[in-house]
């Protein structure tokens, strides 16, 4: 059984996290970027993580921490695209004199345990979206760099994952269909181990949720969606009820398949 409770503090960011009894409570809450609340620089200010009973450790993301799965081992693993260092609708747009925030975006791993703050890839140009395989032998992360880096691809990679460390990435997805390319969003994974990428920013015809074989990372499947879609998730009793946060809305559709995890 695991326990415990862990909160990250990024200034009025707050992601609250609370593993009881197999993960039968998991809470996640994130709160707005408001930098225009804080007379701190925005370089002076430092994110860090704090666990009860444990001296707080100063985190090395960008404010803004942009997804978040949990592990069974009680670990935590998020990515930061640096967005919330860069642009205003996210938080603060700094002059760093070039694309990049402060430092390399990069995704994360939160130690139960130790309290422990780990850099574990940083190949995608910006890490968003992130999801394990149904074995936890896995992990796919959603590259969105194309918004800053011209010559970042609109792709998924995979990773194999043992214990805390990840190894042999590779550009899984390729988001191209019918000549168009959107970037992909948040993501989940299904019992038979494909993968839903939440996908927009080109119209109509492509924006929604466009489903992958494991495997080869083959298009098999596509929900269309009037708006862009940003996240997804499965829910309901049997976690087979589908629910897609889109630019304006939220909708949901029971599918044939169930989410492989709770989170």
């Amino acid at each position: 059984m695991i326990g415990g409770q862990f909160q990250i503090f990024l200034d009025t960011g707050l992601l609250f996290y609370s593993l009881n009894n197999f993960f039968k409570r998991i809470v996640i809450l994130v709160l707005p970027f408001l930098y225009a609340h804080h007379n701190i620089p925005v370089h002076l200010q430092k994110p860090t993580v704090r666990i009860p009973g444990k001296p707080g450790i100063s985190a090395l993301f960008s404010h803004n921490l942009d997804d978040v799965v949990v592990h069974p081992d009680g670990s935590i693993w998020f990515t930061d695209p640096g967005y919330g260092a860069i642009i205003l609708y996210e938080g603060q747009r700094s002059d760093t004199g070039s694309a990049q925030p402060y430092q390399k975006e990069a995704v994360y791993r939160l130690d139960a345990k130790t309290g422990q703050l780990s850099k574990v890839a940083e190949e995608p140009f910006k890490p968003n979206g992130l999801a394990f395989s149904p074995d936890y032998k896995k992990i796919y992360i959603a590259d969105s760099g194309i918004t800053h880096y011209p010559n970042a691809k609109n792709i998924v990679w995979q990773y194999d994952l043992k214990g805390d460390k990840l190894s042999n990435p590779r550009a899984l997805i390729d988001m191209e269909l019918n000549g168009r390319t959107g970037f992909p969003d948040g993501l989940r994974v299904d019992t038979e181990g494909n993968i839903w990428v939440g996908a927009g920013w080109v119209g109509e015809g492509y924006d929604g949720v466009q489903v992958f074989a494991p495997d080869d990372g083959q298009r098999i499947g596509q929900i269309r969606l009037p708006e862009c879609c940003a996240n997804l998730c499965f829910g309901g009793k049997k976690r087979n009820r589908l629910f897609m946060t889109a630019s304006q809305s939220l909708y949901a559709v029971y599918v044939e398949t169930q989410g492989a995890h709770i989170c």
